[in-house]
């Protein structure tokens, strides 16, 4: 009966009948007295019941079973079957990540690029109904993974990203360029690029703000997260005695990184330790969110059918044993 629901359930309260029959049933069977009296059965101890015997309350079972299919047949059953057609505004993501030097920096814990990796992987794998890629930029750029639905193998090329890949240095450009070339061809509703960093632009062909400029023509929207705390971080150090913690200056081109934000029509972040980036992310991550609409559609069935044939066949039985094997004599 799971699925089932019924149009008329006060159909049910005859179902109180079943009982009184039954009540009834048993009240006559005690006042039933044999045809035949003998003074002593002794005689007949030996003899076997026959099936009779045993079949003699099957007709009552078969009527009461039919009357509750009857009763179930009244209460007009009826089963649903719900379709959910689901459309989304899918969202195409491009994650441009800094991965010069001074990401080494440790006051991020721990440091800059693994604490950056680590949280990039979880906002990846909140995304499910988007397509993300990454983008890796130092010296210069190169697509780590295209556009994807695939966020198990985004995750996995995050997390596969090592300092020393590519020419050391900051083009902030140039990865912000990169990203945007590989949304423009997209027919996604809403383009957007993540780009972190944590220092001045100081190589590359494409300047931050005409990198800015193609984006916007593409109708890509930029979120700038700027990383590092302020003042200065603890860096490591290569020395004739080994690796040495030196407190760096933290020099992040803010004003540059806002002003991409307001030509895309995005937002500037920064933060300053790990817990921050995570807050940043969850902000993109609601400014960002997937539309989805649900559309329902639902079909009734009437199920009385097998009920109505479950009656017959009750009632058929009932008729048969007793117009045969339980046929009384009077």
């Amino acid at each position: 009966m799971s699925g089932i629901t019924f149009v008329h359930p006060k159909m049910f309260f005859l179902l109180l009948l079943v009982p009184a029959f039954v009540a009834w049933y048993i009240w006559k069977q005690k006042d039933t007295r044999a045809s035949l009296q003998m003074s002593s059965l002794m005689p007949f101890g030996g003899v076997p019941a026959s099936l009779r015997v045993y079949l003699r309350h099957l007709p009552f079972v078969l009527r009461m079973v039919a009357l509750v299919m009857v009763v179930l047949v009244l209460a007009r059953p009826q089963s649903f079957n719900v379709t959910q057609n689901i459309e989304t505004e899918g969202i195409d993501i491009m994650i441009s990540l800094d991965i010069s030097s001074s990401m080494l920096a440790q006051d991020f814990k721990p440091d800059r690029l693994e604490a950056a990796k680590d949280i990039a992987i979880q906002f990846v794998s909140g995304r499910q109904n988007d397509r993300i890629g990454v983008v890796i930029f130092a010296g210069e750029s190169f697509t780590l993974c295209p556009l994807t639905s695939d966020l198990r193998t985004v995750a996995n090329q995050i997390n596969s990203i090592e300092l020393g890949l590519i020419e050391d240095g900051t083009a902030i450009g140039v990865g912000l360029a990169n990203a945007v070339a590989r949304l423009k061809e997209s027919d996604a509703m809403s383009k957007v690029v993540i780009l972190l960093t944590d220092g001045v632009n100081n190589m590359g062909e494409i300047a931050p703000l005409t990198a800015a400029d193609i984006a916007s023509t593409f109708g890509v929207r930029v979120y700038t997260v700027g990383v590092g705390t302020h003042g200065t971080a603890p860096y490591p150090v290569q020395t004739p005695f080994g690796t040495r913690m030196q407190d760096m200056k933290v020099e992040i081109d803010e004003d540059v990184l806002k002003q991409i934000a307001d030509i895309t029509g995005g937002q500037y972040f920064r933060a300053t330790d790990g817990k921050g980036l995570a807050r940043v992310y969850e902000q993109i991550d609601e400014l960002e969110k997937t539309k989805i609409e649900v559309i329902e559609t639902t079909r009734k069935s009437e199920e009385f059918l097998r009920f109505a044939l479950l009656a017959l066949l009750m009632l058929t039985l009932d008729i048969v044993l007793r117009t045969t094997v339980l046929r009384s004599v009077p």
